[in-house]
Parts: structure tokens; C-alpha cells; sequence
């Protein structure tokens, strides 16, 4: 049976730092400076299949039964955490991570977990982030022009009625003459992109402003994002933009598709469910979002009900597929002609309790194995009024700030 030690470490620590033993960082979750960080590969699982989050809650029950927990810190994320990242697509690989040294932050409070009895591993303060080498970009699954004739494709079949909404996504390809360093571009987009939830989970990279579930006790959250906008840098403008974003048809139809996919996922575990009449806007650094948080309470009779059983139900939610969800599958899989992977799929962490917290992998990219490359993803949602213009313009907004992290790290 495996020792697993939990416990408080006084001072002040930045969530993204080093270990003396320097194990590698293999899987992060940071928003605002709290989060999880994960050292080495105590145990990785890859799985695949229909029945992938289930595969993923027997394995992490059997991986529990066999630690004794010695835990004086208590409270979500604490304990035995496992780093998860999901395919998007069922016959994907996803991949399961429970790190070797996990060292959690969270309303100024640190903790370190670390399996074995050995001495509590000591962090020092990370230095200056590593330079990267020369980048150059390449077209990825699709070029440029035909993915706007993928899109103007998909409007036709929206407005025959075939179905009401559709995400398209596209990637890039980053090379670099060095190896690419992940936790210096972690530390980029931390920079840039602080309210996100940046994650790393085996390769997979990013910094995404959507949430698909969290679980606390009994508590669910999810923060839609449908509907975007891109920031022009001028204040006044920019405001001006907001407001029309509000008001937009188009963005407000999208946003409510994605919206109900959530609501009505939730709806038969939950007591209660809020959900907002007006999605609000959202600004980052680059884009406005139309942006709705969806709240409730388990009910009774799913009480026992963990992150696995509600990722489950939400994914694919239609912020990332469409409206119906079986149709718009169908027409991604024929127009996209690239393989989403993990892109797109739930991302995050979940602890001995169920707890966790679980976002969409967006506004990322997966490294290669060598590290030298890699692919970044962006994806619009089309619905009637969509114009393959602007959804092209949306979707290079989307891409930059992993273009950007990448280019300056």
C-alpha cells in the first residue's frame, strides 16, 4: 500500500515553481495565481471508448483503495488528486495522470502532497522563464481558404434546416528549433490570461476562459461561453463593442443553444438550477465573450454523483459541438477533416472525494512527442447568421494567445 502525505507548507509560494529533485511538470491547474501542479508520473493510464469516463472512475477508485492517506490539510484538492484530460471524440486516447508530488495554493494557503515517506520535497521560487528557439508556422489540417468554404457549407445546411448550430474548429502548426518549454509558456499565458484556468495534462497546453463542471460538496458550476468579439485595444471602442455584443442576434441565438445543452444536461441531478436570464460580457485580454454561469444544487437521489458522472452528461455540451449533438457530430467529422484529439475535450482534476473542477480544453495546443512542435486549436460556432469572414477573423482571435505565449516565451 501506497504512503500519500498531505500537508501544509509555510510561506509564500508561486504556484508555478521547481522541485529540488527537478521531476518534470507534468500536469498543472492554475487560475489567479491558486491552483495544482504536478511533478513526475506516480501512475498514467491512456483509455479510449464510449465508456471512457467510467473506465476513468473505476481506475481512479481501484488507485484509491490502495493508498494510506495522511492528510492534516483537508478541503478540495487535497489528498489524492487526479489530472485528467479527455478526448473529444470517443475512439481518442484519453490519459489519466496521478503526479508524484502535487503542490496545491489556494486563498493563500500552500500544500504539498507527495507519495512515499520520504522526506516533504522542498520548492524554490522559479527564475526567469526559459527563451524558446526560432518559431515558424505552417497550415495545419486544412488551409485557409477552405476552411471558410467549410463554413459557408455549414451555413447552407443550417438554413435547410438540417440542424441549428455546428462548431467548426481549425489548427496550426507551431515548429521550433528547440524544444518547447511548458511551463515557461504556462507562465506566459498566466501573464496575459490570469481569470483563465490554465492546464497542462500530459502535452495538452493552454489557457481557457470556459468551465464545463465544477464540483464542490454538493455544489455545480458551469460558465458558458458562446458568442465572441474581437478587442480592438481602444477603450471607448472597445466598450462600444461590448454593448453591441450584448445585443447581437446571431451571438445571442449561438449563446443560447449553449446554454440549454448545459441546463438540460444538469437539470435531473440537481434540485435547483439558476440560470440567468442575460448572459454577461466577458472581456480578456484579446476578445469579448457573451458568458452565462450555471449554478444548482445536487438532489438526493444524486448525492453520490462525482465529476465523472456530471462530465458525463455535459460533454459534448454545444459550445463545442452544435445543436442537435448527433448531427452536429456527423458534420464535423465530414468537414473538418482533422482530428480534434484531445482539443475540445473536458480538462482538469478530481480528488478522493469527487470533488473537482473541470474545464473545456480550449485556446490550446498539444505538444509533440520530441516537444519541438506543436499543434494549436480554434473553433467558431456557426449558426444561421453566420459569415465565413468574420468566423475566419474570430477564429485567428482565437488562436493568439497561443500564437502570442509561443512567440514570446
Amino acid at each position: 500500500m501506497a504512503v500519500l502525505i498531505t500537508t501544509e507548507v509555510l510561506g509564500e509560494i508561486s504556484v508555478l515553481t521547481s522541485v529540488e529533485n527537478q521531476s518534470e511538470l507534468t500536469a498543472a491547474w492554475i487560475r489567479s495565481g491558486d491552483g495544482l501542479i504536478g511533478f513526475g508520473e506516480y501512475k498514467k493510464i491512456e483509455i479510449s471508448g464510449s465508456d471512457r469516463f467510467k473506465q476513468a472512475r473505476t481506475w481512479w477508485n481501484s488507485q484509491l483503495s490502495d493508498f494510506k492517506i495522511q492528510n492534516n490539510v483537508h478541503g478540495s484538492g487535497t489528498g489524492p488528486v487526479l489530472f485528467t484530460s479527455f478526448s473529444f471524440d470517443s475512439d481518442e486516447k484519453s490519459v489519466l495522470i496521478i503526479p508524484e508530488i502535487i503542490l496545491g495554493r489556494k486563498n493563500g494557503k500552500s500544500w504539498v502532497t507527495w507519495i512515499g515517506q520520504g522526506r516533504q520535497p522542498d520548492f524554490s521560487k522559479v527564475g526567469n522563464a526559459q527563451a524558446s528557439g526560432e518559431i515558424s508556422w505552417s497550415d495545419g489540417s486544412i488551409s485557409e481558404d477552405e476552411w471558410r468554404n467549410q463554413v459557408g457549407f455549414a451555413v447552407k445546411a443550417i438554413k435547410e434546416n438540417k440542424l441549428e448550430k455546428v462548431v467548426l474548429a481549425r489548427d496550426q502548426v507551431a515548429t521550433s528549433t528547440t524544444q518547447i518549454n511548458s511551463r515557461s509558456l504556462l507562465q506566459r499565458l498566466e501573464i496575459e490570461y490570469p481569470s483563465t484556468w490554465l492546464f497542462l495534462v500530459d502535452g495538452l497546453v493552454g489557457a481557457t476562459p470556459e468551465l464545463l463542471v465544477r464540483l464542490s460538496k454538493s455544489l455545480v458550476t458551469s460558465r458558458v461561453l458562446a458568442g465572441t468579439i474581437r478587442k480592438t485595444g481602444n477603450e471607448d471602442r472597445d466598450l462600444a463593442l461590448a454593448a453591441s455584443l450584448a445585443k447581437s442576434s446571431k451571438d445571442l441565438e449561438e449563446h443560447e443553444y449553449a446554454v440549454r445543452s448545459v441546463a438540460d444536461a444538469l437539470e435531473p441531478f440537481c434540485s435547483s438550477t439558476n440560470v440567468p436570464e442575460s448572459p454577461f460580457v466577458l472581456h480578456l485580454s484579446n476578445v469579448m465573450h457573451l458568458a452565462t454561469d450555471v449554478t444548482g444544487v445536487l438532489n438526493d437521489s444524486a448525492k453520490q454523483a462525482d465529476v465523472f458522472t456530471l462530465v458525463e452528461q455535459l460533454h459534448p455540451s454545444a459550445a463545442v459541438c452544435g445543436t442537435p449533438t448527433d448531427l452536429a457530430n456527423n458534420l464535423i467529422t465530414e468537414l473538418e477533416q482533422m482530428n480534434r484529439q484531445r482539443y475540445a475535450g473536458p480538462v482538469g482534476w478530481i480528488d478522493a472525494n469527487g470533488d473537482g473542477e473541470i474545464a473545456i480544453a480550449l485556446r490550446c495546443g498539444l505538444l509533440s512527442q520530441d516537444k519541438k512542435s506543436i499543434r494549436i486549436f480554434a473553433g467558431c460556432g456557426i449558426v444561421a447568421g453566420s459569415d465565413p469572414a468574420n468566423e475566419f477573423a474570430e477564429s485567428q482571435a482565437k488562436l493568439m494567445p497561443m500564437r502570442t505565449a509561443l512567440e514570446t516565451i
